[in-house]
């Protein structure tokens, strides 16, 4: 389907409108058309529940998609049709996958710091933020030099996932070399302005407030290396760095010391988490730190690390000590 038809740029439109994220509308978008090509670019309107479980099995029984992935495409089609039809789907006899139980690849601290220590410059210090406060590579690269505060040493995390602010820790041994790249920033934001480029701000914001990107506070800390157009109002800009670009230098260095977990970006979010609760973290302080609505996605870690086994031990270990008291 053509990626400018009418109707998918008038859903566009209507997401943009009640302020989805951008990162929600291109998901909701993919899997909106993959619906119309699924039934031969049958228009929305003249399909309805049939149509969409016989779509939504399709990715279970044909694709094997997991149940995120499912629950991602109800979510983009309940969209289409409950919002911007309204055209509501009831009485949908569709259960989503059981989700599989997952625990989270976590690093030792040895080896974050091998990781850590192999990494260079900027990269380095990305990586350094996103284990020493606890952040998706998202946040880390979508910080605001307002987003620090060197005073109380925290981090302010705007519109993190589900739309949510938080506040988490910043680590004291990040603060020189982010005071340095904020330096560097402030310099590149400086020489845009000087040909009315600026950061990137939201669209809404940035009509209220025309002078912002002049404003320090606005700039990214991570800044990009080339300009852009904004991807609502198509003005030059500077965005922050990609995700590939901290993607592909975390993966050169893992490989370069051995490392054999599978380790992302998100990983240093996990190893955050677990390390604070070894350390003897309260629970409830670890979930605020991450931002999770429900303390059962903090529990998670507990299970990483066994806490729940907490005072048990293998019955081999006790037929062990007692041969060895019997013995002597």
């Amino acid at each position: 389907m053509n990626r400018k038809s009418p109707f998918i740029e008038s859903v566009r439109r209507s997401m943009r409108t009640r302020g989805y994220a951008l990162k929600t509308e291109k998901s909701y978008l993919h899997w909106i058309r993959f619906y119309i090509r699924f039934h031969k670019m049958k228009h929305p309107k003249d399909m309805g529940k049939v149509e969409v479980i016989e779509f939504l099995d399709h990715l279970s029984a044909d694709r094997n998609v997991g149940v995120g992935t499912q629950r991602i495409a109800l979510n983009s089609i309940a969209f289409l049709y409950n919002k911007f039809l309204d055209k509501p789907l009831k009485n949908m006899n569709f259960k989503l996958a059981k989700r599989s139980r997952y625990l989270p690849t976590v690093l030792s601290a040895k080896e974050v710091m091998l990781i850590i220590d192999k990494l260079e410059g900027i990269h380095q210090l990305i990586v350094k933020v996103m284990y020493g406060s606890g952040l998706r590579v998202s946040e880390t690269l979508g910080l605001r030099i307002q987003d620090i505060d060197f005073v109380n040493n925290s981090v302010t995390v705007r519109n993190g996932k589900g739309g949510k602010d938080r506040v988490t820790l910043l680590s004291e041994s990040v603060v020189n070399d982010l005071k340095v790249q904020i330096v560097k920033a402030l310099q590149q934001q400086k020489l845009d302005n000087a040909d009315g480029i600026g950061p990137s701000i939201p669209d809404a914001l940035g009509r209220k407030f025309r002078t912002a990107y002049k404003q320090s506070g606005w700039m990214f800390i991570f800044p990009s290396t080339a300009i852009c157009n904004h991807p609502v109002n198509n003005k030059l800009c500077r965005h922050h760095l990609h995700h590939t670009v901290i993607r592909k230098a975390l993966k050169r260095a893992k490989d370069a010391v051995g490392v054999h977990k599978r380790v992302t970006c998100h990983t240093f979010r996990h190893s955050f988490a677990t390390h604070l609760l070894e350390a003897g973290t309260d629970i409830r302080t670890v979930q605020e730190l991450l931002g999770h609505s429900d303390v059962k996605t903090t529990q998670i870690y507990t299970h990483v690390i066994g806490k729940h086994y907490a005072g048990t031990s293998s019955p081999l270990d006790r037929i062990s000590e007692e041969r060895v008291h019997y013995v002597h």
